[in-house]
């Protein structure tokens, strides 16, 4: 790299747009001022002098512009990779091969150990021509620190969650094959029954798997048919007072006339479920159903169809309900993978609507989610 003087003053640059076009704080000649740009950015000139030195790659460099521009390259992003090289030296954009256009992105060190993601552009003002500029992005790395680490407690949640039902069905399955005629019909049926019951437990836990990948990849199909969401929440209640819940413990308000409602049968079973285990197993006195129309929370559409599920328990504090739908979110006595909200929102928004989460006039806690009416157009 060259360590001689920048340019002169008023020396205008092959491809670089006329001093005069520029916008006001727009050195390098980018046709945008620099600092108005989220990524880091450092722009050296033809002789490897810093030009440009942005608001954001002062954050991520802890490294003041004043104290970059006009400083060769080296000295002010004194980068290294991994094992330790010298980053520039390495690369040689100035010296190098002429066919070049620059490098991909990477991880590499600043000075203190700290990564920082780099992707570097070699301005040329003809094909094989010398650089005459050198544009610098540098990004931090935190953010996919903070998915990486997403990542590890997804699979170390999903490995604990699967390694207790599969140790049961192991250990039973081993020992009704070892010694089946020791034990009675109704042994027998325990074992078996249990062994169903885990496997049940697994099958909800790689569904709730797959519903993650759909929804973070954008990928959660909707097939919308009729569907009669008052008579959905019936069959919910019923079937907690087969389980053994008390009749009176549900309370379920139903406005009529409702509109009529085009949505996905199936996942809107699976967000009730998910409120109503919450608010049962959770929450404290009756369990309050409210569906009624509402404005609709899609633009253009004038009505929706909103469904509200409140308990009388502690509710949920109030520095905690930022987090409710995030991943792993469990209030001090939850149980479970803490997935399920993190699903119910990301069904609900694949319908196009909106959930919110609050304290109910009980005291406890309430969800609230909203649906447009999704009418096909032939019955518009």
């Amino acid at each position: 790299m060259s360590g001689g003087t920048s340019s002169a003053p008023g020396a205008q640059d092959a491809g670089s747009p006329p001093a005069a076009s520029r916008p006001p704080g727009d050195p390098a000649g980018l046709g945008i001022d620099p600092d108005q740009l989220p990524d880091g950015l450092v722009v050296a000139d033809e002789q490897g002098r810093v030009i440009c030195f942005n608001t954001a790659a002062e954050r991520i460099t802890a490294v003041r512009a004043e104290d970059a521009l006009g400083q060769p390259l080296e000295k002010a992003l004194p980068l290294e990779d991994l094992e330790g090289r010298r980053w520039w030296q390495l690369t040689d954009p100035y010296g190098g091969l002429a066919i070049r256009a620059g490098q991909p992105e990477r991880n590499l060190l600043l000075p203190g150990g700290r990564e920082v993601l780099v992707c570097a552009r070699y301005v040329r003002a003809r094909p094989t021509g010398p650089v005459r500029r050198l544009v610098v992005t540098l990004r931090d790395t935190e953010a996919r620190r903070r998915t990486e680490r997403s990542h590890a407690e997804l699979i170390a949640t999903v490995a604990h969650e699967l390694r207790s039902p599969l140790t049961s069905v192991k250990g039973f399955t081993a020992t009704l094959l070892a010694k089946w005629e020791r034990f009675t019909d109704d042994q027998k049926r325990l074992m078996l029954e249990t062994v169903d019951a885990d496997a049940d437990r697994v099958t909800r836990l790689i569904a709730e798997l797959l519903d993650i990948s759909r929804i973070d990849s954008g990928r959660l199909e909707v097939r919308r048919q009729p569907v009669d969401i008052g008579a959905a929440v019936g069959r919910h209640i019923q079937a907690y007072v087969a389980a053994g819940q008390p009749a009176d413990r549900f309370l379920l308000r139903v406005q009529q006339p409702l509109p009529d409602l085009w949505a996905d049968p199936d996942k809107i079973d699976q967000v009730l479920s998910n409120l109503l285990e919450n608010a049962v197993r959770h929450g404290e006195g009756t369990v309050t159903i409210d569906v009624t129309a509402t404005a609709s929370p899609r633009e253009g559409e004038d009505t929706g169809t909103s469904v509200t599920v409140s308990d009388e328990g502690p509710g949920i504090p109030e520095e905690s309900m930022n987090r409710v739908f995030t991943r792993f979110w469990r209030g001090s006595k939850r149980g479970g993978t803490g997935l399920g909200l993190y699903i119910v929102k990301g069904i609900v928004e694949a319908h196009g609507g909106t959930i919110t989460v609050g304290r109910a006039p009980g005291a406890g806690a309430e969800f609230r989610f909203t649906l447009p009416v999704s009418a096909p157009a032939y019955l518009a």
